[in-house]
């Protein structure tokens, strides 16, 4: 087993807003120019999506994904979408729009690109932000997908015995849970069944009052589902850890609003590339939060 390396937080952070209250109070901010420059005066160069399907050597099942990705300046926001479902002109409408128009936009997963757009480029991930680097090694896809599980689940504060709601699932998730004695409900639209046979629920909410704590997808900010989570585990007191590759930079700002943690894993994500990458580790127990 590869053992992750990690960069502890360094330097002297620059003063942040605090944490939004909400997903769409993190919005209202940003229009207002709360967060950096008025998103208006901001321009996305260009627009693409990503498309991939993995069956990892060694596993039963597979899966495929798709991606809308923006990009502003140097930075790239993100959101992963159900394959086939976005509109073929959304790309080329995307490319040339300022921020703002398209944080107004009447699709839910450009909206959140947007936003993760501009917060990357105003909240680059790293020390400075008060994220802890971790280095996920080169090799193949499973060895990597592995690394960023144990990564993942290093931000649960669960003794064995505890139960996980695991909204979106990764094979590679689940078997890190195992690893540590924890239990877990899978749970995703697509419903079906994990690598060891068990089902998949398709009503997270339903499942919610018999869990201890959640790990989420950032994928339900653009299906529309985090509030939903957010608010139960803020009113129930319940760890909600975040592994994001939508909304990477969007998730971190909701720390102490009901997320506890956030994985943070920008464009480009570990499945695209062999070599080495990072994911970015933002833990409200220990305070590394922006």
């Amino acid at each position: 087993m590869t053992p992750l390396m990690c960069a502890s937080p360094a330097g002297t952070p620059t003063a942040r807003p605090g944490a939004a209250g909400s997903y769409p109070e993190l919005v209202e901010r940003v229009v207002s120019g709360e967060f950096g420059p008025l998103p208006d005066d901001l321009r996305i160069t260009s627009a693409f999506t990503t498309h991939q399907a993995v069956r990892h050597d060694g596993r039963n099942t597979g899966y495929r994904n798709e991606v809308l990705s923006l990009r502003l300046a140097g930075a790239v926001g993100s959101c992963a979408v159900e394959p086939g479902t976005l509109p073929g002109h959304v790309v080329a409408e995307c490319a040339g729009s300022d921020a703002c128009s398209l944080l107004g936009h009447p699709l839910l997963p450009v909206r959140v690109a947007a936003l993760d757009a501009y917060l990357m480029h105003t909240h680059r991930h790293g020390p400075v932000s008060g994220a802890l680097t971790c280095a996920l090694p080169g090799g193949s896809s499973l060895l990597r997908s592995r690394a960023r599980a144990r990564a993942v689940v290093s931000l649960l504060r669960l003794p064995p015995g505890r139960r996980v709601l695991v909204v979106g699932v990764v094979n590679s998730l689940l078997e890190a849970l195992r690893t540590r004695g924890l239990d877990y409900v899978p749970c995703d639209f697509k419903g079906g069944i994990t690598e060891w046979g068990e089902p998949v629920v398709t009503d997270a909410i339903e499942a919610l009052d018999h869990c201890d704590a959640v790990l989420a997808s950032g994928m339900t900010l653009g299906n529309g589902t985090f509030e939903d989570l957010r608010v139960h585990a803020q009113e129930e007191g319940k760890p909600l850890v975040m592994f994001a590759q939508t909304g990477s930079a969007v998730l971190p700002r909701l720390i102490g609003s009901g997320v506890t943690a956030v994985c943070a894993e920008p464009y480009p994500f570990f499945w695209l590339d062999g070599g080495p990458s990072s994911v970015h580790l933002y833990d409200g127990h220990t305070g590394a939060t922006p």
